[in-house]
C-alpha cells in the first residue's frame, strides 16, 4: 500500500491526517534559542502573540534527513511505499532533506515531489493524492496526478505589509513593491515556487474581490469544476468573506479554509488572506 508523507506546511487538518494515516514531518521556528516543531510544540494561537511581542523576527528551518528516514524506514519496513509532497524547494531546503532521506534507503520505493507551493497550494495536492490512492492509484500514478495539479495550481496571497517577507528572505521579485504606500495592500503568487508580486489594491476588502475576480479569470469556464481552498492568518473575517464571494461566483464546492501556521506565519506576519484553485 502507498502512504503518504508531507511536512508541517500542507496544514491539514487533524481529522485528515487521522484518518488518512499521513505522515507529517513538522519544519521548526525558532524564537531566539528556544525551537518548536510546528504543529507540535506550538499552537497557531501561542505562535501569533509570541510574534507580536517578540523584538526581533524568528526563523524557521526544514526538517534533517534524518528525520524523513526515520518516517521513511518505518513506512518501508512494514512493507509499504511511499508518495512525499513537500513545500516548494525554492521556499525551504524540506525537500533537499526528503530526497537525502530517500538516498539512504535505494531499495525502498518511494517518490519525492516539490510541489512548488506551499499551505493551501499543497494541501490540495495532498488531498488529491489521498482521494486517488484511495480510488486504487499506484504511488507512480499518484505522483503523476501532484504533478498535473502542480502545473495546473493558482495560488494568491494578499498581505498586510512586506516587511515580514523581506525580513524572512523570502520576498523574491516582490522586493520591487518594498517602499509603496503604506496602505497598499499587495497581493502575490507563487509562480515556479518564488514569491512574484501581482498587483496592488487599496484594502482587504478590495483584495478579497480582486483575488475573486483573477480566479475566475485565470479558470475561465473551468470555475464549476475546480479545487479551491482559502488561508487566514489571524483574518477570519476576510477570509469567510473569500469563501463565500468565491462560492457565489460559480458553482464550485464549498472552500475549505486554513489558518496559516507558524513556519510561513513568520515569513508573511499576519493578516494574510489568500486562495488557491486548479480545474
Amino acid at each position: 500500500m502507498t502512504k503518504i508523507v508531507t511536512d508541517s506546511t500542507a496544514y491539514l487538518s487533524e481529522e485528515t491526517v487521522r484518518q488518512h494515516d499521513i505522515r507529517v514531518v513538522p519544519l521548526y521556528v525558532r524564537f531566539g534559542n528556544e525551537a518548536f516543531k510546528e504543529g507540535v510544540d506550538i499552537t497557531d494561537k501561542e505562535f501569533y502573540a509570541r510574534l507580536k511581542a517578540a523584538p526581533e523576527l524568528p526563523s524557521t528551518s526544514q526538517p534533517s534527513a534524518g528525520e524523513f528516514h526515520k518516517v521513511f524506514k518505518e513506512l518501508t519496513d512494514a512493507g509499504h511505499e511511499i508518495l512525499t509532497v513537500t513545500i516548494s524547494s525554492k521556499l525551504s531546503g524540506t525537500w533537499n532533506s526528503a530526497m537525502a532521506a530517500k538516498e539512504m534507503l535505494p531499495e525502498a520505493k518511494i517518490s519525492v515531489v516539490d510541489s512548488l507551493s506551499t499551505s493551501i497550494g499543497l494541501q490540495l495536492m495532498v488531498e488529491a493524492a489521498i482521494e486517488a490512492i484511495a480510488a486504487g492509484a499506484t504511488r507512480q500514478e499518484a505522483a503523476d496526478l501532484v504533478k498535473e495539479i502542480r502545473a495546473k495550481m493558482y495560488f494568491l496571497f494578499a498581505v498586510d505589509t512586506l516587511e515580514y517577507l523581506a525580513k524572512g528572505g523570502r520576498i523574491g521579485n516582490a522586493r520591487a513593491l518594498l517602499g509603496t504606500v503604506l496602505k497598499v495592500k499587495p497581493i502575490l503568487t507563487l509562480q515556479d515556487g518564488a514569491i512574484e508580486p501581482l498587483e496592488q489594491v487599496r484594502s482587504k476588502r478590495k483584495a478579497v474581490a480582486r483575488m475573486v475576480d483573477l480566479v475566475e479569470e485565470h479558470l475561465g469556464e473551468s470555475c464549476s469544476e475546480a479545487r479551491v481552498a482559502v488561508l487566514s492568518a489571524l483574518a477570519e473575517d476576510e477570509a469567510e468573506e473569500l469563501g463565500q464571494d468565491l462560492q457565489g461566483r460559480w458553482t464550485c464546492a464549498t472552500p475549505t479554509v486554513s489558518n496559516l501556521g507558524p513556519v510561513i506565519g513568520t515569513h508573511t506576519g499576519p493578516g494574510v488572506i489568500g486562495v488557491a484553485a486548479y480545474a
